[in-house]
């Protein structure tokens, strides 16, 4: 899985109907900045609204997954937040001239192929991983459902299916890496049962349904006057049954199919987290509407969890600034240079490294034979972690000087001595105005808070 955030080279566009609207629509996959995420944009209303795929927006589950944000709708989204996940795009700007994404083939491989044609592009920051601490369970007894994520390094799915049908009988899919997405999960297409069509039709939806876009499922005797009904339905001069029960002449890719699909609409569903996901999932029976509450329990430990003050560190994953990145933003040298890499920013958090050492410059001089890091330079070590934070929000940080205004309620909690490893994790706690900067700050050492200080700062343009 990419330790980076990735988005894409270009713009690209695909266009089609829409499967339940019936509207046609062209949808464009534009390039967006870090920590962006997935948004749609509808540029067809009115002051071009944006729709942020989170899963709190999610408003209709008839048989799609239907988001609305600041007035504005859109339709049936798994198909396309699913290929996103299984290129591991992490910010995208999803614009939409119509109500629902074109469903193209009835899979997400219609958007792949032109995404991966455009080519993505590492971005310089960690990927911002929610790592499934303990069971999540989601149960549905009346409809057989359950759905379970585990603890694990890696994201991994597992989908089984029964319908009691004799044409589908029970089927599984698994996804072991989500490198396998393009090639084993991708392509495969929506389905829907026979008996199911006319239900769907009446209740206003499936009017871009196509037997060239979806898989129909035949699972019972049908007589010559229902197949005539259905190819006035469904626009068709005729249509007929194959003797494996599938509807006209499609054949499946897979003999499993209609289970890989599942996988492919849970993949779309869950990308509503806001968030890649590391950790197993487990799912049995699984649709939209018990994706969307199992998504709503993952995002709520989410939320949990980052109120953890603590920042997780592991010292082997690459950075997302190094000692050098950090020396190109900030002005700082030695000795005064006090943060040795950013391992988190975001568009209000940072998190800054300080390995201590018995040879700081400062320690010969402060308390010789019982080295204790200054506490003014514990906060100038958090300023300049803030600092970073700060710098982040202008194209051009080198043009500018971040300078100190105020430190409130700071305290030191704890000693800091030559081996600790000290985090420093800053926090904005308005947003930036007029060049101001107001931000929460503490420090830890093996998980305890060292320091705590509340700090603003200035951000000014440097002169000639």
């Amino acid at each position: 899985m990419n330790d980076k955030q990735h988005t894409i080279k270009g713009p690209v566009t695909v266009s089609g109907i829409g499967l339940h609207t019936g509207v046609q629509a062209t949808m464009t996959f534009c390039p967006a900045p870090i920590n962006h995420g997935y948004k749609f944009q509808r540029i067809d209303l009115p002051g071009q609204p944006i729709v942020d795929a989170d899963v709190d927006n999610v408003v209709d589950l008839s048989r799609g997954t239907t988001i609305e944000q600041n007035g504005a709708r859109v339709n049936t989204v798994e198909h396309t937040l699913a290929a996103l996940v299984g290129l591991q795009i992490d910010n995208v700007m999803i614009q939409l001239d119509g109500p629902e994404p074109p469903i193209m083939d009835g899979s997400s491989y219609e958007f792949i192929k032109p995404l991966m044609e455009v080519g993505l592009e590492e971005q310089n920051a960690l990927r911002n991983y929610f790592e499934i601490p303990d069971e999540i369970r989601y149960v549905d007894n009346a409809r057989a459902v359950e759905i379970a994520g585990l603890p694990l390094n890696s994201y991994r799915l597992t989908v089984m299916v029964d319908y009691n049908s004799p044409v589908l009988g029970s089927q599984h899919a698994s996804l072991t890496h989500i490198d396998q997405f393009t090639t084993e999960i991708a392509s495969s297409r929506t389905f829907c049962f026979l008996h199911e069509l006319e239900a769907l039709y009446k209740s206003n939806l499936i009017k871009g349904g196509d037997l060239s876009n979806a898989i129909v499922v035949v699972d019972r005797v049908v007589s010559d006057e229902e197949l005539d009904e259905l190819a006035t339905m469904l626009g068709k001069p005729k249509v007929a049954v194959k003797k494996e029960g599938i509807l006209n002449n499609v054949d499946l890719r897979y003999k499993n199919e209609p289970a890989r699909h599942k996988l492919l609409d849970l993949v779309g569903d869950l990308a509503l987290v806001g968030r890649p996901l590391k950790g197993q999932i487990l799912a049995a029976r699984p649709g939209h509407a018990a994706n969307v509450a199992f998504a709503k329990r993952i995002k709520k430990k989410m939320m949990e969890a980052h109120t953890s003050p603590v920042p997780a560190y592991d010292p082997a994953r690459e950075p997302v600034m190094d000692i050098n990145k950090i020396a190109a933003t900030l002005p700082h040298r030695y000795p005064f240079l006090l943060i040795d890499k950013i391992i988190h920013l975001d568009a209000t958090t940072v998190t800054g490294v300080k390995n201590v050492t018995f040879n700081e410059p400062f320690f010969p001089g402060h308390f010789p034979g019982n080295p204790v890091m200054p506490g003014v330079l514990q906060i100038e070590a958090m300023a300049q972690t803030g600092g970073i934070l700060v710098l982040s929000t202008v194209p051009d940080p080198e043009n500018y000087w971040t300078y100190f205004l105020g430190i409130e309620n700071c305290r030191f909690r704890r000693m800091v001595k030559p081996g600790d490893t000290i985090l420093f994790k800053c926090e904005l706690t308005a947003p930036i105005k007029r060049g101001i900067a107001k931000m929460s700050g503490k420090a830890y050492v093996n998980g305890k808070v060292v320091m705590e200080a509340e700090m603003s700062a200035s951000i000014v343009r440097k002169t000639a």
